[in-house]
């Protein structure tokens, strides 16, 4: 299974629950990666802490070998690396990627991360993919390798005009380059139960047929110490409310298979 969690607003959420999601799966059994495609890297650094300083292995690296196609590349796997937390790893982020960004586009290397993700099928039970927030060649490439789609969907309504282009977009790229890919769910995060517009608003969506997943991600300042200790929810405070709904959250996917 393979999930790209994409929205082109930042500050949304992307990278946390990718991390938290795919944290989850590894601690349930599954062998899980994250592959870190923002050249911000904040999942890179969730997942990693300290050690990216000795990644010397990254998405930057994997990506640019596949512009000489002289050279004899290294298999995607030796640009996994493993975390901390058992059966997790992590295709790190690189600042270069921003680099990298044009040159990739304009030699049309779009279909290379797909097959980059069909050699490691035997490796990995589960792939997630978190991307820029941006349209841009990165998220395109983690569109057409995906399987599912999530959107992380703060409750505001400049998020709520920009949710319709942004499944316009998924849409287009499920007609041209990937029929299979479907979108797996919304994900309502930094939810504030009793305030009157989150509720409204996501009450709305669900209204209009829209795939508004259960639950919703409460706001909690627990998160910042999670992202601090670069330490998921499931493994710094698995009793907490916003684990319980990762979990739920998890659980939601899973039955949805």
């Amino acid at each position: 299974m393979r999930r790209v969690v994409f929205n082109r607003k930042g500050g949304v959420g992307k990278s946390t629950i990718a991390a938290n999601l795919a944290a989850i799966g590894a601690w349930r059994g599954q062998r899980t990666l994250l592959v870190d495609l923002d050249p911000q890297g904040n999942a890179t650094h969730y997942l990693l802490g300290a050690a990216i300083d000795d990644a010397a292995a990254t998405a930057a690296g994997w990506f640019d070998q596949t512009l000489n196609f002289r050279l004899d590349p290294k298999p995607t796997a030796a640009f996994t690396l493993p975390t901390r937390f058992e059966r997790l790893y992590v295709l790190p982020s690189h600042p270069a990627l921003e680099d990298l960004h044009g040159k990739l586009e304009s030699r049309y290397k779009i279909y290379k991360l797909r097959k980059a993700l069909d050699e490691l099928a035997d490796d990995f039970d589960l792939i997630y993919i978190d991307t820029p927030p941006a349209l841009n060649f990165y998220t395109r490439s983690a569109l057409i390798a995906a399987d599912t789609c999530l959107i992380p969907f703060d409750c505001d309504t400049f998020s709520r005009q920009a949710l319709y282009a942004l499944l316009d977009a998924v849409a287009e790229i499920r007609a041209d380059h990937n029929p299979a890919l479907i979108v797996e769910g919304i994900v309502v995060n930094q939810f504030q139960a009793r305030a009157s517009l989150p509720r409204r608003l996501v009450d709305e969506l669900r209204d209009e047929g829209l795939p508004v997943l259960d639950p919703c991600l409460s706001a909690s300042v627990k998160i910042r110490e999670s992202h601090e200790q670069a330490c998921p929810m499931i493994h710094l405070d698995a009793r907490h409310k916003l684990t319980r709904e990762l979990l739920a959250l998890d659980d939601t996917l899973n039955a949805g298979r």
